[in-house]
């Protein structure tokens, strides 16, 4: 998967101090992009539409809040 053209946005949850950091990319099929901002040049993670949908779903069920 070529990300060169994908535009890259840092969480509002993400720290200003260079601490736990991501940032998202939205791509051409609707799919979805996740790299650490600390390593621009490292691994991503990439997501169908449908894939990227229920894990937003499951996190803003609380599904992954500390027990």
């Amino acid at each position: 998967m070529d990300l060169n053209g994908a535009v890259w946005r840092k969480s509002t949850y993400s720290g200003h101090n260079g601490g736990n950091c991501v940032e998202v990319a939205v791509l051409a099929d609707g799919a979805r992009a996740v790299r650490d901002s600390k390593d621009p040049d490292g691994p991503a993670l990439a997501f169908s539409a449908g894939e990227w949908q229920e894990f937003v779903s499951r996190v803003r069920s609380g599904q992954f809040d500390p027990a």
